[in-house]
């Protein structure tokens, strides 16, 4: 058995099925990350844009080339954030967990206001 993330977080990316669980492990692997959290996020395009909100390790320089490197060879293509946000800290509610709708929100509109090519 083999859980890939909860059910209302599951993400369609141009009609596909993208679990945040299984970036969030990719992203959180990596050196200079000490927490990550993927949203789906409204995009023009695709439906949701897989978007990572990332929270670096004290010191650390990662930026969102490095992320998308580091998962390139990993990680299929529409699985790749469409774009990565750097926070100093999550959203968590009482009990400890990451308030994703929180971060839904607040990006909301962050490929709204994008130039369209």
């Amino acid at each position: 058995v083999h859980i890939v993330g909860r059910g209302k977080d599951l993400i369609i990316s141009g009609g596909y099925n993208v679990y945040p669980k299984e970036i969030e492990s990719e992203i959180d692997a990596l050196a200079g990350v000490a927490e990550s959290a993927v949203i789906g996020v409204a995009h023009p395009d695709f439906g949701e844009g897989v978007t990572a909100v990332v929270v670096r390790k004290p010191g650390s320089a990662i930026s969102a080339a490095d992320i998308a490197d580091a998962i390139a060879g990993r990680l299929a293509k529409y699985k790749h954030p469409k774009q990565v946000i750097f926070v100093d800290e999550l959203p968590r509610n009482t009990m400890g967990k990451v308030q994703k709708n929180v971060l839904r929100e607040a990006y909301k509109d962050i490929y709204q206001s994008r130039p369209q090519s």
